[in-house]
């Protein structure tokens, strides 16, 4: 369930708040896109978040992995552009699938892309390389 149906439901008509966020509506939906894709071929639960991260940093993107719906079988990328900050928390289930050097490798390849000022492009490859590291699932 998207936040627009979330909203939907609870009958409040007022805007989500991520459209407030560094992303147009096209980079979100491109987002939004790129997730399906990989929890569709991989088997695994990809989630996103960017905004701040308390310090330690990754301490507070381990909690907010663990409020997910299904921390074993997900796959976190929390990023912080202001604090340039980036953390990708896998499951338990999720880690036997991308190990902690794959994770590396596409946190590179997403650092390279934040650096050339694509933010949202840089999401979507770090999503695909992860997904394909995973396999089927």
């Amino acid at each position: 369930m998207t936040v627009g149906e979330k909203q939907a439901e609870a009958g409040t008509g007022t805007p989500p708040a991520v459209l407030d966020g560094p992303f147009s509506t096209r980079q979100l939906l491109r987002i939004d896109e790129a997730l399906r894709l990989a929890d569709r071929s991989s088997g695994l639960v990809f989630s996103v978040f960017v905004g701040g991260l308390d310090e330690p940093v990754r301490e507070h993107a381990e909690r907010l992995h663990q409020q997910l719906a299904e921390p074993d079988r997900s796959v976190l990328i929390a990023l912080s552009p202001n604090q340039r900050q980036l953390e990708i928390v896998t499951g338990r289930y999720a880690r036997k699938r991308i190990p902690d050097t794959y994770a590396k490798l596409a946190a590179l390849s997403m650092v390279s892309a934040f650096g050339g000022g694509d933010l949202a492009g840089g999401i979507i490859q770090g999503l695909d390389q992860l997904s394909r590291y995973a396999g089927k699932g």
